[in-house]
């Protein structure tokens, strides 16, 4: 189950989402996330050994620790939320954020301050507002504090098991 966040920058997508994935865990629902970037950036740490191994020509590096993975690969194109899906196997939903174009689910988070309209107005894959708006659509709105009623939209649309009553 892939779900985008959609919205134009400097609407608060992350912090929609540092909100909305702790009232999903609730729920025992185990999340995934897809953060989307129009341009290189680089994870690993200059200097450290396995920055150092990509330097030096390897194609694909892991790191790994008593804690955490972490992949650092060469790729040929921008890859898709599908394409991506692969690396979060054992999840139970994918939150994206980014990737507005998509022909997937999404969430548009509007802030009448940050920008002038929504972009996915006329997206018939919205399928919720999430905004400081009163704005009139076909698919439900939610305040910008309103993660539970979010959340209860996400559990029934996806078809997710619900464990908090």
């Amino acid at each position: 189950m892939l779900l985008i966040t959609a919205g134009k920058s400097g609407t608060g997508k992350t912090t929609i989402l540092e909100k909305l994935i702790p009232e999903l865990k609730k729920r025992k629902l185990r999340i995934g996330t897809i953060k989307h970037h129009h341009a290189d950036f680089e994870m690993d740490v200059p200097g450290k050994d396995s920055w150092r191994h990509k330097k030096a020509g390897a194609v694909k590096t892991v790191i790994s620790s008593p804690n955490r993975i972490g992949i650092v690969m060469d790729v040929d194109h921008d890859h898709s939320p599908g394409e991506l899906s692969h690396f979060l196997t054992g999840v139970d939903i994918i939150l994206v954020e980014g990737f507005k174009g998509e022909n997937l689910p999404k969430v548009e988070i509007f802030r009448k301050g940050a920008h002038e309209s929504p972009l996915c107005l006329k997206d018939k894959n919205l399928i919720a507002m999430v905004t400081d708006s009163e704005l009139d659509l076909n698919v439900p709105l939610f305040g910008l504090d309103d993660m539970k009623g979010l959340a209860d939209l996400i559990v029934k649309t996806f078809n997710l098991q619900n464990t908090v009553q």
